[in-house]
C-alpha cells in the first residue's frame, strides 16, 4: 500500500508557529509529528531578579485569552510560600473572576473555532450564515464573560486588579448589580447552546487516556486542590515535578510533558468531568445525564460538550458569588492583606480553561524571584495529540483524503491547543507521498 503524508506547512491564525507531519500506509502509521517551530519566548527568564510580586502582571502578559489562569497560579504559589490564607471573600473573588475566564475562553472556542469543524463551515462567518441566533446569543454569552472579567479585574484583557494578598480595589457596586441582573438570561442562553451542540455529530474514537486534574474536597476545581489521575495519582501541587517530567523531542522547540514511567495523559475539560463529576451543581449533573454524557466519556470529540457544561456551572458559580461579593463591597472591606515574603521554593496549580497550568518558583533572600518553570495545558496534552491522530489516521485511513484531512484539523482543535497560549484555525495540505521521496 503506497504511502501517504498529512502535512500541516503552518498553523494558520496562531499566535505562534507550528505545523504537523502525519506519514502512513493504509491503517500502518509512521510518524506523527506536532512541529512547534516558533522561537523561545523567555518569559520564565524575564522574571528573574524581579520582585516576586511582579510575577502576577509579568505571567499574565503570556496569554490575552487566558490570563487569569496565570494569575492565580502564580499569586497562590507565592501566598502559599508566605503562609498565607486569604479571607473567604478573596476567595469569591478570585474564584468569580475565573468563572469570567472560563465562560469568555469557553465560548470563543466553541462558537467561533470549533462549532465550525461540526456543520463542514470554513469559519464563524459561515456559521452564522446556517445559525444566525445560536451565533448571536453565543457572542452575547462572552461579552458577558468579557464584562465580568473586566468588572473584577479592571479589564477584560491582561487584567490589573490582582496583587499578593487579594486584589488592588473592590470592584464597583454598580457593576456587580448590573452583571447579577442579566444572569439568569445569559444562564438560559448557554443552556440553549449546549442543547443544539449535543445534536452535533460526532466522529468515533476513544482512547484508554489517564485523565490528570486537581481536585478540592467541596468544589469544582478551579484555584485550588489537589493533583489526581485516573489511575491512581494523589500528590500535592509541591510534588508536581516529582510526577511528571517535561522533555524535548528532536521535531519541536517546545517541551512536551509526561507522566514519569508511564508517558502521556490529558488535562483539561474532559479530564476535570471524569474526575469531578461529583463536584459539579445537581443541575448540570442532571444535563449531562440527559444528555447521556456519562462519567467515562473518553471521547476527544465530545469535549466540546463538556465545555459547554463547564460555562453553565461557571454561571451558576458567578451568581453565587457575586451574592456574597456585593454586601463585602458595600462594607467597604479591606481589599488586601499584607504579605511578607519568605525564601523558600512556591508551589502553584490550578485549572486554566485548557487544564492544569503549573508554577514553581525560587524566592530568594531578598525576595527576588531566584528561578521561575511555568508549564502550560498544551505543553501537557501535545503527546496526546499527537496519539490521537495517530489512532485517528490508523482507523479512518480509508476516508477520501480532504475528509481525513478536516477530521485531523478538528482533533487538534478538541484540545482548544494554545501555541504561544493562543488557539485558531490550522489550514493543512495533504498528498500522496511517493516511496522513498520526501513529502515535506
Amino acid at each position: 500500500m503506497s504511502r501517504q503524508t498529512i502535512h500541516v506547512n503552518y498553523l494558520a491564525r496562531v499566535e505562534g508557529e507550528g505545523e504537523l507531519l502525519i506519514d502512513y500506509a493504509g491503517p500502518k502509521v509512521e510518524k506523527v509529528h506536532l512541529k512547534i517551530f516558533e522561537p523561545p519566548r523567555f518569559f520564565e527568564g524575564f522574571l528573574l531578579g524581579r520582585d516576586a510580586a511582579e510575577a502576577i502582571d509579568i505571567t499574565s502578559r503570556i496569554c490575552g485569552i487566558c490570563p487569569v489562569a496565570y494569575q492565580m497560579s502564580a499569586a497562590h504559589a507565592l501566598e502559599g510560600l508566605a503562609g498565607l490564607r486569604l479571607p473567604h471573600a478573596h476567595h469569591q473573588f478570585r474564584r468569580a473572576l475565573y468563572c469570567g475566564e472560563w465562560i469568555e475562553s469557553h465560548v470563543l472556542h466553541i462558537l467561533m473555532l470549533h462549532a465550525p469543524d461540526f456543520w463542514r463551515c470554513h469559519d464563524v462567518v459561515e456559521l452564522a450564515e446556517k445559525f444566525p441566533d445560536y451565533v448571536t446569543e453565543g457572542l452575547r454569552l462572552k461579552r458577558f464573560g468579557n464584562r465580568l472579567v473586566g468588572a473584577l479585574a479592571g479589564r477584560e484583557i491582561h487584567p490589573i486588579n490582582v496583587k499578593l494578598g487579594g486584589c488592588y480595589s473592590w470592584p464597583l457596586l454598580e457593576d456587580l448589580q448590573s452583571l447579577l441582573a442579566e444572569i439568569d438570561d445569559v444562564h438560559a442562553i448557554a443552556e440553549r447552546l449546549l442543547e443544539w451542540i449535543a445534536t452535533f455529530q460526532f466522529a468515533e474514537l476513544e482512547r484508554d487516556y489517564e485523565f490528570v486534574s486537581l481536585r478540592h474536597p467541596d468544589e469544582y476545581p478551579m484555584n485550588a486542590g489537589r493533583i489526581i489521575s485516573s489511575q491512581g495519582i494523589d500528590c500535592g501541587v509541591e510534588e508536581f515535578e516529582n510526577v511528571f517530567e517535561e522533555y524535548q523531542v528532536p521535531h519541536s522547540n517546545a517541551l512536551q510533558c509526561r507522566i514519569k514511567g508511564r508517558g502521556s495523559y490529558l488535562c483539561g475539560p474532559l479530564a476535570r468531568f471524569n474526575l469531578n463529576f461529583d463536584r459539579l451543581s445537581r443541575h448540570c449533573q442532571d444535563l449531562a445525564t440527559d444528555l447521556g454524557l456519562e462519567v467515562g466519556c473518553r471521547n476527544p470529540f465530545k469535549s466540546i460538550v463538556v465545555r459547554m457544561i463547564e460555562v453553565i456551572y461557571a454561571i451558576e458559580q458567578t451568581k453565587i458569588m457575586l451574592e456574597q461579593l456585593i454586601p463585602v463591597v458595600k462594607q467597604d472591606r479591606q481589599p488586601c492583606m499584607a504579605v511578607e515574603m519568605k525564601p523558600g521554593d512556591a508551589f502553584g496549580c490550578t485549572e486554566a480553561p485548557r487544564g492544569l497550568l503549573f508554577h514553581h518558583y525560587k524566592i530568594d533572600q531578598h525576595g527576588k524571584i531566584a528561578f521561575a518553570k511555568i508549564v502550560p495545558p498544551t505543553s501537557q496534552n501535545q503527546l496526546s495529540i499527537e496519539e490521537d491522530l495517530g489512532c485517528l489516521v490508523a482507523k479512518e485511513f480509508s476516508r477520501p483524503a480532504d475528509e481525513l484531512t478536516k477530521l485531523c484539523e478538528q482533533s487538534i482543535r478538541n484540545y482548544d491547543p494554545c501555541i504561544s497560549c493562543a488557539t485558531h484555525f490550522l489550514k493543512v495540505s495533504f498528498r500522496p507521498r511517493v516511496e522513498g521521496v520526501s513529502g515535506g
